[in-house]
């Protein structure tokens, strides 16, 4: 059982901080790195994997060191973001020479259970150079468990596949968690993010924004106050019932439409109907105008 540990750890280029302070233990399990593309979740993965060295603070791997620990590479495999397979080779001779650096005793078994583990045999004779991106993506996850490692970090995993394709690689990681290893992979999708994480790190702007199981984070992001932009045939009238409600915290009357702050959210979600029934006002739109993940983390950050 083995277990990933930042602890303080920060990462900057020049003047520019990409991560700030984040401590987190990662154990057995899946657990979902989640944030806005531009978070650092990609530095945070590499300092994990070995590949970055902490600006300041340390990152462990069963208490040893990862940067500069050739040796932590006997039980990590990593998925990097980055097309990282060399397009002359055959999906075959790449897991095969993986395999060879790994000095694994049988490399030719192990890497024919590599590629059989994410349904490649079809494609193995062919040139990388002609997969598909989330072909691309399935052997660059064969790659990171040739070697059978215990921890594995993926970096958006799931980019580029279609939805079969998708489902097959939930289940492999499903499956490999159920074994008892380390997983931590990163995506900026929540439905990703829900259907496999038993424990979510929210990451925003290089901060550590929340942690918890997938409910606990749901909570966070539902609970904060939401905008909408609302359209109907009597702006004015269903602005003045809204307001006598209470469940909204401003009302605005733009040349647009309302512009609603719903400060309980699920209130407001079930009251603006029936509002605009006992009103007799018809709603054109109703749509959330702060959806984006870059504005529910970065409340996330602000709490």
């Amino acid at each position: 059982m083995s277990v990933l540990q930042l602890e303080n750890v920060s990462r900057w280029y020049g003047n520019v901080v990409a991560v700030n302070g984040v401590s987190m233990n990662i154990g057995p399990g899946v657990t979902g790195l989640l944030g806005p593309n531009g978070a650092g979740k990609s530095t945070l993965i590499h300092m994990m994997g070995g590949f970055l060295a902490p600006s300041s603070g340390t990152a462990t791997l069963d208490g040893e060191p990862l940067w500069q620990n050739p040796e932590i590479y006997r039980k990590l495999g990593l998925v990097p973001e980055r097309e990282t397979a060399y397009d002359f080779l055959t999906g075959e001779q790449f897991i095969l020479a993986m395999a060879k650096l790994h000095k694994l005793p049988d490399p030719n078994a192990a890497a024919k259970r590599a590629i059989a583990a994410v349904e490649m045999e079809y494609a193995q004779d062919r040139t990388i150079g002609n997969y598909s991106k989330g072909m691309k993506q399935r052997i660059k996850m064969a790659s990171a468990l040739v070697h059978d490692p215990p921890v594995l970090l993926l970096d958006e995993p799931f980019n580029g596949m279609d939805p079969r394709q998708r489902l097959q690689l939930m289940d492999l990681i499903r499956q490999m968690a159920a074994e008892g290893r380390t997983i931590l992979f990163s995506s900026h999708i929540l439905e990703e993010v829900e259907r496999l994480a038993s424990q979510i790190e929210v990451i925003v702007a290089g901060r550590h924004a929340a942690s918890g199981d997938f409910r606990e984070i749901r909570r966070l992001m539902t609970d904060r106050p939401h905008l909408f932009l609302v359209r109907s045939t009597d702006d004015r009238k269903l602005a003045a019932a809204i307001i006598a409600d209470g469940s909204a915290g401003s009302v605005q009357l733009t040349d647009k439409g309302l512009k609603i702050e719903a400060t309980d959210f699920q209130r407001f979600t079930w009251l603006l109907p029936q509002v605009a029934r006992d009103s007799k006002v018809r709603l054109f739109e109703v749509s959330p105008a702060d959806e984006s993940l870059e504005s529910v983390f970065s409340y996330l950050v602000a709490k």
